[in-house]
């Protein structure tokens, strides 16, 4: 197949979690034989036209100077350039600033569509953002000839609101065997003796509701919150819990192996997300052996089934602080780290993006044919 990857800001990775896994795809696909084209901002620090048998294709991404309205030319030159590029598929990763030029991509592609999170129930945006969000979604599935639901939360939503049917492809992780206690000793914590959290620090994340329960606790255990705090949010959390010394406010950490072995050797990670799709950070926490307390929603027990606990309220989670030690379940972690390594490994997920692919090329030549 000769495919375009669309949506990411390019690779190698050097920004988030789409960009990662185009990163992790393409690679795969080049070893399958199939001829890989990913789209990158002009921005990216990696300027050369190939990586690691990947072609990349700079475009002007004038979010630098424009903030958010420079997303949506940033993909219309990218699709304007698509068009002259003869795919067998375009992947779409997300819709929301792509979609409304969707009546430009190419005609003879496949279009096949990653529709993300459910973007629109994000607190973070304003009303008419959300309002366009939602209408962005929906003009995706109209200009997309096939659908990919990265949780089982999506593709229900996309059945039940469209009668749009989607195919369940989760995204992956790699499971983490290098422990190290040295990593984490730049942090003041001991193995075993702190919980944690990692996300970007916003409302639907959940983060006051779990910090209330810290405080409410009243163990004296360190909690690291992981994630840019530098942010107005950020600082009325940072104002709100100043007296509870004992939640760290750590900042972004970005280094992959300090962080997996920050979750390795907490007590309890806390993952607070309510909206969104298999959330990468979900994902990399069980392939680094942490105790998950979860936010009791379909997104997260779509994944952890029972091998979580699960929290609706600062109660909960001081309940789970004050109860709960990692040893006692043991048999969580291992059966979570077992689910990445039969479901959810990059392996797994890059050969079922490829199969669905290589299905619906053959789904359209048959339509085109009869």
């Amino acid at each position: 197949m000769k495919i375009g990857i669309l949506g990411t800001r390019g690779i190698p990775n050097h920004y988030g979690g789409f960009e990662q896994f185009a990163e992790y795809l393409s690679q795969y696909l080049v070893t399958e034989g199939d001829e890989v084209y990913v789209y990158n901002s002009h921005t990216h620090p990696y300027q050369e036209t190939i990586w690691k048998g990947v072609h990349l294709i700079h475009q002007k991404d004038p979010e630098d100077q424009l903030g958010t309205a420079g997303q949506f030319l940033y993909d219309l030159n990218c699709i304007r350039d698509a068009r002259k590029r003869d795919f067998d598929v375009v992947l779409q990763l997300g819709y929301t600033s792509s979609s409304v030029w969707g009546k430009l991509l190419p005609k003879k592609a496949v279009i096949v569509t990653n529709m993300d999170g459910l973007e629109w129930k994000r607190t973070k945006f304003s009303k008419p953002v959300r309002r366009f969000i939602k209408f962005a979604e929906s003009l995706a599935i109209t200009t997309s000839d096939f659908l990919i639901a990265d949780s089982i939360g999506i593709q229900e939503h996309l059945q039940s609101a469209y009668g749009a049917t989607s195919q369940y492809i989760p995204y992956g992780a790699h499971v983490f065997k290098t422990p190290e206690t040295a990593q984490i000793e730049a942090y003041d914590v001991a193995a075993y003796a702190y919980n944690m959290l990692v996300a970007r620090l916003e409302p639907e994340n959940s983060i006051e509701v779990i910090l209330d329960g810290v405080v409410a606790s009243g163990s004296p255990m360190p909690f690291l919150v992981i994630g840019n705090h530098n942010t107005a949010y950020g600082a009325y959390l940072k104002d709100k819990f100043k007296e509870a010394t004992h939640i760290r406010f750590v900042g972004g950490v970005y280094n992959l192996e300090v962080l997996n072995n920050l979750r390795y050797y907490s007590n309890l990670y806390f993952h607070g997300h309510t909206v969104g799709g298999t959330n990468p950070s979900l994902l990399e926490a069980m392939a680094s052996g942490a105790l998950l307390v979860a936010h009791d929603n379909i997104f997260n027990r779509s994944i952890l089934g029972d091998e979580a606990l699960y929290f609706s309220d600062a109660s909960d989670v001081a309940e789970s602080i004050t109860k709960v030690e990692k040893k006692r379940y043991a048999h969580f972690v291992d059966r979570n780290r077992n689910k990445i390594e039969e479901v959810y490994s990059w392996e797994l997920i890059n050969k079922q993006y490829r199969e669905y692919m290589l299905s619906c090329l053959a789904q359209a030549s048959k339509v085109n044919q009869g």
